[in-house]
């Protein structure tokens, strides 16, 4: 081949790589529209992602809001149940006194009880059983009697002048007062000194 022919030859491979090449270039307009295509379909996995999230949080929501309405019905139901048996161990602390105070009025009713001594023996005995329960649950008498009248646990219902006695001095209890554990339940009624 001569070297006229072998230029041609390249001149015609130099011409169709160009074609090529012009081939693969893009304009901007295609450029702009691959690009946007691109960031669309980026977007919409981004959106599918996010969908997907938001489904998986709702039912997670929907699941814990179910898991506390559970919750709360199994609470009111344990209160309710503690409410209406509450006053159950003080019962049962009770019953032995009641049923001891039955068999001493039946014993009374029936005439087996004539001596007043035996009565006054049993009936301390019930009443210091009914004292112990009550002090178990936490029950303490008030005593001011003597001390410095106090609002708190104290209510007079009058004063009266004493010689010897500061003012404000609990004279006389008229009626006991009860704290259970630290909360004064009933206030005590005095009388005090002026």
């Amino acid at each position: 081949m001569s070297k006229k022919d072998k230029n041609i030859n390249h001149e015609e491979e130099l011409v169709n790589q160009n074609k090529e090449i012009e081939n693969h270039i893009e304009t901007p307009e295609e450029i702009e529209s691959e690009i946007h295509n691109e960031a669309e379909k980026e977007n919409l996995d981004e959106v599918s992602e996010l969908k997907l999230e938001v489904s998986k949080l709702k039912d997670s929501l929907l699941r814990k809001a179910a898991e506390f309405e559970n919750f709360k019905k199994r609470r009111n139901d344990e209160m309710s149940e503690f409410y209406k048996y509450a006053s159950e161990n003080i019962i049962k602390s009770l019953i032995p006194v009641y049923d001891d105070l039955s068999r001493s009025i039946d014993s009374i009713n029936k005439g087996e009880t004539k001596d007043f001594e035996t009565l006054k023996t049993g009936v301390q005995m019930i009443y210091d059983k009914f004292r112990k329960v009550l002090e178990d649950e936490g029950l303490k008498e008030i005593n001011s009697l003597g001390n410095e009248f106090d609002v708190e646990v104290n209510e007079a219902l009058m004063q009266m002048p004493k010689e010897n006695a500061k003012p404000n001095t609990v004279l006389e209890v008229i009626e006991k007062g009860y704290k259970l554990k630290d909360k004064v339940i009933k206030h005590e009624k005095v009388i005090v000194s002026q």
